[in-house]
């Protein structure tokens, strides 16, 4: 049935517009206040693209960050370094050399669960998935982007009455390919293992799974054309030229409070009201109509390596932590027993920073008890430009985490 997508072409891959020669990925370790000051003088007098943390607001004594720096300023900021005594390393050395790289080769298949797909052919592929499965497969919009694109929907499991349902989105930050070349996965096992494998059949036959294949659909299509580092939505804001919004700090949970920006050039910038763009309107009208079926939320991000939950937008503890440690305990130890890779588990503000307004902390609050956010690989040796090469084994191990949550939300919710 896959016959069609599998024909192989030789595509014109072009090149990004925005290049990316001898810019570096730095990894600092600050050890104290001097140290920290020094990033963020850094960060003052020359625009550097915070990987992780977000924000240089977030960066803190005893914990790591990463940030891209262009190539006119790295080796002042080198010598920076150098002179404070800060222990530092260059994780890329040459970013242009890895997005080139991260595509395996420019022999591009129409559309490949092992290969990064535009978002034309991601679109075709939904389609195409749901017209060829329609007993387990069904497409709808859930809305429509700032640039007038359609934000599809697919409804994966077996027709039933009274279902629990799960929420799965990908691609809320553009630049987090790895993200979207999940879902697609998930989609993919889901249609082939049906009826064979016993786990994932009774999940099927009795949760129905909403998976979003690509929430930030301008933003994911202006990483292809025109710079692959692109975070944001597209919106324009009204007073500046700068554009976009950050749809992972534009919902109504301690909105625009702790790690967002109310600045609308920063990354971080938490928008001009909670759901203020039309892509994290669509999501929250879905969940907000879908709540008495909807018991589980799941929200798939790069990089680092964890599995998080409510809260991160403070330091409170959520009244289900126990329980929603113990689930993603439980996950982990699953992701972890097929190739030993190492997860970090815990609540988002304490486990790694506090950024307010983000999608699981609003799910939770507005009554999804399972509400989680996946980190994917790596821990930051390519961030965002995750060979291609890795799709495959991050996309099994980690369905072994999601089925882990649905089958506990299966059993207790």
């Amino acid at each position: 049935m896959w016959s069609i997508l599998l024909l192989v072409s030789i595509a014109a891959v072009s090149a990004d517009p925005k290049e990316f020669h001898g810019d570096k990925v730095f990894r600092v370790f600050p050890q104290n206040e001097e140290h920290v000051e020094i990033i963020k003088s850094i960060a003052s007098n020359t625009q550097l693209d915070f990987w992780a943390p977000e924000t240089v607001s977030l960066v803190t004594v005893g914990h790591r960050a990463d940030f891209r720096a262009e190539y006119e300023v790295v080796y002042d900021i080198q010598a920076l370094l150098e002179k404070s005594g800060m222990p530092y390393e260059i994780m890329i050395g040459n970013v242009q050399e890895a997005v080139h790289t991260q595509r395996d080769s420019n022999i591009r298949a129409v559309h490949s669960y092992v290969k990064y797909n535009d978002l034309d052919t991601i679109n075709a592929w939904s389609a195409n998935i749901a017209a060829q499965n329609s007993g387990l497969v069904s497409r709808s919009q859930l809305g429509t982007s700032y640039e007038g694109r359609p934000i599809y929907l697919l409804k994966v499991g077996k027709s039933g009455s009274n279902k629990k349902a799960v929420v799965l989105d990908c691609g809320f930050h553009a630049r987090e390919w790895i993200s979207v070349a999940f879902c697609q996965w998930f989609v993919k096992e889901a249609v082939e293992k049906y009826g064979s494998d016993t786990q994932l059949t009774n999940l099927l036959n009795n949760l129905d799974f909403y998976v979003v294949p690509v929430l930030n659909v301008d933003g994911y299509a202006y990483t292809w054309s025109t710079n692959r580092m692109w975070r944001k939505t597209r919106s324009v804001n009204s007073g500046t030229t700068c554009i976009g919004t950050d749809p992972n700090r534009n919902f109504n949970a301690g909105w625009c409070t702790v790690g967002a920006s109310s600045r609308a050039c920063d990354d971080t910038y938490c928008g001009s009201s909670p759901e203020s763009e039309r892509e994290t309107k669509a999501l929250a009208n879905f969940i907000r109509n879908n709540l008495s079926s909807i018991k589980g939320y799941l929200t798939i991000h790069s990089y680092s390596q964890m599995l998080l939950f409510p809260y991160s937008y403070s330091y409170a503890v959520a009244k289900d932590h126990t329980e929603l440690n113990t689930v993603a305990k439980n996950a982990v130890s699953q992701l972890t027993s097929l190739y030993k890779t190492k997860y970090t588990y815990g609540a988002g503000g304490t486990t790694i920073y506090l950024a307010a307004g983000g999608s699981d902390d609003w799910a939770y609050d507005a009554g999804v008890k399972y509400s989680f956010t996946f980190e994917l690989r790596d821990t930051g040796r390519y961030g965002f430009l995750l060979p291609e090469s890795q799709i495959q084994a991050t996309s099994e191990e980690t369905i072994l985490a999601v089925r882990s949550i649905a089958t506990h939300i299966l059993n207790n919710a």
